[in-house]
């Protein structure tokens, strides 16, 4: 008994490191948000000599946060929405279909998962041009349906093998069918596997960096709010400290939404993986 509490009291110790190390980065950047240029520069790691919200004032007014705040919400939500639907939909099929072809297809579409984002971008970039998505909050939206899609159908489809056939076949008796089967009963039982992947996709659509610095950043009013962040560094000078204030002004959200709906995370994947 001895030994096992001894046991458990480090594994918590270290698990308490781990987090702070995690949270040190966080800490820095709130830190010096409330610094002056000349505090940043003197010394990085130390207090600010008082707390003033002159950086944020600044930094809300010179980046225009709220129209900012507007395409990062057109563009997660619309992101989300066609992950979602397209995934669910589809993986659905794929579960309920027995045969070597679904399973090819299946692979098809989980097989992107492997392909790393920098090697496909020039392409992806080059191909939204031509269908005009480049430059648009709405066609950047609709890119990350693509890029979604692979990791939301594989988490679908291990949730829906575990969902009986009887369920099925008894909508069916009760003379549903098609798409009013899959949006009246199994979409609901969803429920828990589908908030995982808000969750999961929220933090990456809406602190993502790279796919917005190709797609939208050659309009003032088509930037995200982490592309106005990158604003305030510059090659000769940067403005560290409202860097920092924009940054977490553009880190903030989705942090609130981790913090309030962090348990169905684990739950979700925890469910698929078991049931796949």
């Amino acid at each position: 008994m001895q030994r096992s509490r001894t046991g458990r009291i480090l594994l918590e110790a270290g698990m308490i490191v781990l987090s702070l190390l995690f949270l040190y980065p966080l800490f820095l950047a709130i830190n010096n948000s409330f610094k002056s240029f000349a505090e940043v520069m003197t010394d990085v790691i130390a207090l600010p000599k008082q707390l003033s919200l002159d950086n944020y004032v600044y930094v809300w007014k010179f980046i225009d946060y709220p129209r900012l705040f507007l395409n990062n919400t057109i563009i997660t939500v619309l992101g989300l929405a066609g992950i979602v639907l397209i995934s669910s939909i589809a993986a659905y099929k794929l579960a309920r279909t027995k045969s070597k072809w679904s399973s090819a297809i299946y692979m098809l579409c989980i097989m992107p998962m492997l392909i790393p984002f920098q090697s496909i971008m020039l392409t992806v970039l080059r191909l939204a041009k031509g269908l005009n998505l480049a430059d648009s909050t709405w066609g950047l939206g609709l890119l990350y349906w693509g890029f979604g899609a692979p990791l939301a159908v594989f988490i679908y489809h291990g949730f829906v093998k575990g969902i009986p056939v009887e369920i099925d076949e008894s909508a069916k008796i009760d003379g549903a069918s098609g798409f009013r089967l899959f949006f009246s009963v199994i979409f609901p039982l969803l429920k828990s596997v589908t908030a995982t992947i808000v969750i999961i996709d929220v933090m990456w659509i809406w602190n993502d960096f790279l796919l917005p610095l190709l797609m939208v950043n050659g309009s003032p009013s088509t930037k995200t709010l982490t592309l106005a962040a990158y604003t305030f560094v510059g090659q000769y000078t940067s403005d560290w400290q409202y860097a920092m204030t924009a940054m977490v002004m553009a880190v903030l959200p989705s942090i609130i939404v981790f913090i309030f709906l962090q348990k169905y995370i684990v739950k979700g994947v925890v469910a698929g993986a078991v049931k796949g």
